[in-house]
């Protein structure tokens, strides 16, 4: 029997969804669940896991101390009495900020819209609370009116679900991260509870309502990754798998089932009798959901922590992190999984193969599975990648479950399958053992530098007048000097499993011993693309080093001709789509400088894998409300005066990304050269 055999027979889903289920026994609201970053309930359930990772049998089980900010939500109670004497007490959710009340307090409560600074417009709000409607997936991030309430004197806001997330049902509450200051402080409310108050509010402008609430903040306070290993052959080579048990409500999909996912494949591996060659690590991350105060990077805290501070020397040592995020049910028709560029082709060569191609395809996927690329920064694979650590995470952004189920209450069992669960069981698991059958890590870089050449707008750089041929023709010399390295990688490879399903373990060693000065410089490499070529925009998208500024000056150029054709409405909404500039047309600049300034100029401890991410930011705030007071046909030469200086201005920030990417690409180019040298 094969080693892919063995363990397929030993891979037991039960065992991993009942220990599901036992993570959400500790919780801090004994109603709606919580077990975030710091509290007593994540730090009781951390020794939980440590606890089996024991009993199933893992080595050198550790808890990996690390900081945080950390948020204990005890309770949010709303009472209200309405005009037939009928008293209404609704459960509240909450967001990372701080608030206590002495018991029940009354509060004047007033309803504020969108929250937006125009909605305050006449409206006392000092003191008291504020409830406002929030979309947080059409619409902008709970941060902002939070903030603009706070600044308006308001006590507390109130965010009621009106669509985006939560959408399952009108009693579904939903929580995010807050990115924004712990003082302006936030909870939610549900749709169908939200309704009764309105009603009121139709009536009296104000109404009054007692809130009894306990949401604390401790910064920098300590909480635990647990990690646990099987030992291989070699210590200093590594495969991760991680998932993080921190949750809001009861996080049954998100992400419980992600834990005992790989804790359910770990102790396959260890009952099927396999030796691994390389060491393999299990992690449960804290931390995941959010980890620090205000920070527009709040969440992915213990992922950052654990391979930035714990164990920065994981960096050319891991030659994969196998991430995971709400496995046990289908998110559409086909499944996925989402890497870095360089692991695209090594995947869709592994799905190909016969292990693979024998396991049963849940019906849930009638159209199969596939391979994207770049990863999000939604999940712990993305610090895991600037980290240096080639990383991978299944499929679970797309589909209604976002809309409807996660982050609320109804994150629960009753989306659960098995059939589902148990094929990422069988497919990760086989994941693991061809990783472990490798002699020389499968980064394969040509698809970068593809994507990096496409990515490249030169119809852009010659209306400005840069020339972009020198640097796509490096481009190109680097794709194909990427092509013939993988080309290599995959012969020796190949060759290695060979020697390793004939019994030649003494020649596959000696193979392997040869590849590693070759697997050093891949990994240097990766290291480097991740630090020079991954960039992000303000709506946390993975970007080239040029692609903002492609984006502001095409924008930037249609706004201008609008503006000189008297168009000022369809100039707006070029405007809107520049950097953060979409905020400056709802919220008053006090709201628009803190969430734009605590991005740029923040330390890196606050900025965490956000940390330089966004460059060459174009404030425009003072001319959208100049244009915003005009009208149609009004004359706009200031503004086209202005606007003409930030074209300038972003024209001279391209050519510095274009010699920048020149630059980088040169030093990989030399890197891929003298890889091919040694192989």
């Amino acid at each position: 029997m094969t080693a892919e055999e063995k363990l397929l027979k030993t891979l037991d889903v039960k065992y991993s969804y009942r220990l599901a289920k036992r993570m959400e026994e500790k919780k801090t609201n004994p109603v709606l669940g919580y077990r975030t970053a710091g509290s007593w309930a994540e730090l009781a359930t951390g020794e939980m896991l440590k606890k089996e990772m024991e009993e199933i049998g893992l080595s050198d089980v550790r808890k990996d101390e690390i900081s945080v900010d950390s948020w204990e939500f005890q309770k949010a109670e709303l009472e209200f009495s309405d005009k037939d004497g009928v008293t209404h007490i609704f459960q509240l959710g909450a967001y990372q900020t701080e608030f206590k009340t002495d018991g029940k307090e009354e509060f004047s409560l007033v309803y504020v819209g969108k929250g937006t600074e125009k909605e305050y417009e006449g409206l006392d709000v000092k003191g008291k609370l504020v409830l406002a409607d929030i979309n947080q997936r059409e619409e902008w991030w709970i941060n902002f009116p939070v903030y603009q309430a706070y600044l308006k004197g308001a006590k507390a806001l109130i965010a009621v679900q009106a669509g985006g997330y939560g959408e399952i049902n009108e009693s579904a509450l939903n929580a995010q991260d807050i990115a924004g200051p712990k003082e302006a402080a936030a909870f939610s409310m549900s749709w169908e509870d939200a309704q009764i108050l309105k009603e009121e509010l139709k009536k009296d402008k104000e109404i009054t309502v007692k809130l009894d609430a306990v949401s604390k903040i401790k910064q920098d306070q300590k909480t635990y990754n647990i990690v646990g290993m099987i030992p291989g052959r070699k210590k200093d080579r590594m495969i991760l798998l991680s998932a993080h048990y921190d949750s809001y409500f009861d996080g049954f999909q998100d992400d419980n089932t992600a834990v005992s996912m790989i804790l359910g494949i770990a102790r396959g591996l260890i009952q099927s009798g396999y030796q691994p060659v390389n060491t393999i690590v299990f992690c449960a991350m804290a931390a995941e959901e959010w980890g620090i105060v205000d920070s527009k990077y709040d969440w992915s805290t213990g992922a950052y922590e654990e391979v930035f501070t714990v164990h920065p020397q994981w960096r050319g040592k891991v030659i994969a992190d196998l991430n995971f995020e709400l496995p046990a049910l289908a998110h559409g028709k086909r499944d996925a999984i989402h890497c870095t560029y360089e692991y695209v082709k090594f995947l869709k060569e592994f799905l190909k193969s016969e292990a693979v191609q024998n396991l049963k395809m849940p019906k849930a996927y009638p159209e199969g599975i596939e391979i994207q690329a770049p990863i999000e920064t939604w999940s712990d694979d993305f610090s895991m990648a600037i980290a240096g650590i080639p990383s991978m995470v299944n499929e679970f952004s797309t589909g209604s479950f976002m809309e409807t189920h996660y982050h609320s209450q109804f994150d629960n069992e009753i989306c659960y399958d098995e059939q589902v669960y148990r094929f990422h069981h069988e497919l990760y698991g086989l994941l693991v053992l061809r990783l472990d059958q490798l002699a020389v890590v499968p980064l394969d870089f040509s698809r970068v530098f593809r994507k990096l050449k496409k990515s490249v707008n030169a119809d852009l750089g010659d209306s400005v007048g840069i020339e972009t041929e020198t640097l796509t023709a490096s481009i190109e010399e680097a794709k194909q000097s990427a092509r013939y390295v993988y080309k290599r990688i995959r012969q020796v490879n190949k060759q290695y499993r060979k020697m390793i399903q004939n019994g030649s373990e003494q020649e596959a060693e000696k193979l392997s011993e040869k590849m590693a000065p070759i697997e050093k410089k891949l990994l240097y490499l990766f290291q480097k693309e991740q630090d020079e070529l991954v960039r992000l925009n303000w709506h946390d998208e993975v970007l080239f080093p040029q692609e903002s500024v492609q984006n502001n000056l095409q924008y930037l150029e249609r706004a201008l001709n609008h503006l000189r054709e008297g168009n000022l409405r369809f100039a707006l909404q070029s405007l809107y789509r520049i950097d953060n500039n979409r905020y400056a047309f709802l919220f008053e600049e006090k709201v628009y400088h803190h969430f734009t300034e605590y991005v740029l100029n923040q330390p890196k401890e606050r900025l965490k894998w956000g940390a330089g991410r966004i460059v060459h930011h174009e404030n425009l705030y003072q001319l959208v409300k100049r244009l915003m007071k005009k009208e149609e046909g009004d004359v706009f030469e200031e503004e086209i005066d202005d606007l003409e200086r930030v074209k300038a201005r972003q024209i001279q920030y391209y050519r510095d990304d274009l010699s920048y990417i020149m630059r980088a690409v040169d030093e990989m180019k030399k890197i891929l050269e003298e890889t091919k040298e040694a192989m």
